[in-house]
């Protein structure tokens, strides 16, 4: 077998990415359709944030556990494959369950429940993309996945709005009841999203740990690479750094509780402690020579993370902070500035709310269409410079909602953040495989997500107060913080070092 990892066919890199038009409906349904449930079972709009803290919590927790040992998996299965099919599973019947919850706590943990699963098979998939095709074809390995994303979350985001006008399903309910449309939305979404990923389960195969390590010793040594070997951090730094964010989230606890803040601040405060507790456990091992576990290898790797990795970790933090902005406030947004209504009783609210959900389909189905355009654009310009282009003209968007005042209209906005998410779903993730060793592609891609998570609790952390006490009330304003986080994520685009020139993508022949 050649040294170099060879190129996949059209129709190898469509398989190996299919099982994200599953993975993309479970997420589709529940960022167009929990902060929907979540109000109808009684709760208020400022309170949604917190409710919907579990999904970044759980992603923070579960993908470099799962990436950790996905890398060190290997069976009959493959190396990822074993947990796309157990995250399906799992999260197939949480979908199944989540519009029948009885109360607003169950749906919370239901939501949890569902997120982990998801997470469980949606991390190995990035990994899956650096593992299978060489550094020339990543971009285009990652547009793939973008596609199906896009096409996935169309279809689910939309389905409420279909089944209600193409099948006469009710879109409205006795009081604290989900609608039968919403419910038959993620019954379909359930079954679609196991088929798909079953599809890539058994329509691909991967390389075997040992043509992994041969490949990853054939490519060109680079400095990022080479920053891994190097390892520096010692049981005192890992003592005094515990400490200080030990302290910090303390305070900041501290100051929430003694002037009386939002709770929902408290967040930030214990998150920053448990960071600390974590490195003081990193200390502990360090200090009794037991590294050779996973717990001790995921914070190590975090804290001798590559420089390309860490510079990519900005414009995610303000890329993210957008997204899970935009995902958690356009109903509330939509329906009280654009519809005129915060009764989720009305029929005016259920209208608002479905077409909340045609704008969530048309960004996604505009991404998909951007995926195609995107690696075109990182070839006559550079990854880097074209994730800045895409990344402003979402932060545009995003903008305008406040100055657009028909609801139809809004679906221009979504052109350019449809753009924003193609680009999002993909660039990042290309520039990052090609600084990554073979052996910890899945841990550092487990990281990463930290960067799109910690924004995430950023955001469930102040959103609620923010709204509430500058804006009053008024959950359009959350729009516009969504638009300047993505420009500022666009500026810092540019600070990025990408080492890797990839062509553009030319699918090969079949092997």
């Amino acid at each position: 077998m050649s040294s170099h990892k060879p190129s996949l066919g059209f129709w190898q890199i469509w398989n190996m990415c299919f099982g994200f038009l599953g993975i993309q409906f479970g997420f589709a349904l529940q960022n167009a359709n929990v902060s929907r449930i979540f109000q109808t079972l009684g709760a208020d709009v400022d309170d949604i944030p917190i409710l919907w803290i579990a999904a970044p919590v759980t992603g923070l927790l579960i993908q470099p556990i799962i990436g950790y040992l996905s890398d060190n998996t290997w069976n009959r299965l493959g190396r990822r494959r074993p947990y796309f099919l157990y995250g399906a599973i799992f999260t197939t019947a949480a979908i199944f369950f989540m519009p029948n919850s009885p109360a607003l706590w169950i749906a919370a943990g239901t939501l949890w429940i569902m997120d982990a699963s998801i997470n469980i098979s949606m991390e190995p998939f990035r990994a899956f993309v650096g593992d299978m095709l060489p550094n020339e074809q990543r971009t285009a390995g990652f547009a793939m996945q973008s596609f199906f994303i896009g096409v996935g979350a169309v279809v689910a985001s939309a389905l409420p709005w279909m089944l209600t006008n193409w099948f006469d399903i009710s879109n409205t309910a006795p009081e604290g009841i989900v609608p039968d449309s919403v419910k038959f939305s993620f019954y379909v979404g359930g079954a679609v999203l196991f088929a798909a990923v079953l599809w890539t389960v058994f329509s691909t195969k991967e390389y075997s740990p040992e043509q992994l390590a041969a490949f990853d010793d054939a490519e060109p040594a680079s400095a990022h690479k080479a920053q891994l070997l190097v390892r520096m951090r010692s049981a005192l730094q890992y003592t005094r750094g515990g400490a200080a964010w030990l302290v910090g989230g303390l305070v900041i606890a501290w100051i929430v509780f003694n002037w009386q803040l939002d709770q929902q601040l408290y967040i930030l405060g214990f998150g920053l402690s448990a960071f600390g507790l974590l490195q003081f456990g990193a200390a502990a091992c360090k200090q009794r020579g037991k590294t050779d576990n996973g717990f001790y290898e995921v914070i190590d790797d975090m804290f001798h993370m590559p420089r390309t990795m860490k510079q990519l970790a900005v414009v995610q933090f303000f890329s993210w902070f957008a997204l899970f902005a935009m995902w958690i406030y356009t109903t509330s947004a939509v329906t009280a500035y654009h519809y005129g209504t915060a009764d989720p009783m009305s029929e005016l609210f259920n209208d608002g709310a479905n077409w909340v959900g045609i704008l969530f389909a048309a960004y996604n189905g505009f991404a998909a269409l951007a995926a195609f355009a995107i690696p075109v654009l990182a070839r006559f310009t550079s990854r880097k410079v074209a994730h800045m282009i895409n990344l402003w003209i979402g932060g545009i968007a995003l903008l305008s909602f406040i100055f657009i005042k028909d609801p139809q209209l809004l679906l221009l906005s979504m052109v350019g953040v449809g753009i924003a998410w193609a680009s999002i779903l993909s660039m990042p993730y290309a520039i990052l495989s090609g600084a990554l060793p073979a052996n910890k592609m899945g841990v550092y891609m487990g990281i990463f997500n930290f960067f799109i998570v910690i924004p995430q609790i950023l955001a469930a952390s102040i959103m609620g107060f923010l709204i509430r006490t500058l804006f009053e009330g008024q959950a359009i304003y959350a729009l516009v913080l969504a638009g300047v986080s993505m420009l500022i994520a666009g500026l810092s685009a540019l600070l990025v070092e990408d080492d890797v020139t990839e062509k553009a993508y030319q699918p090969a022949e079949s092997r």
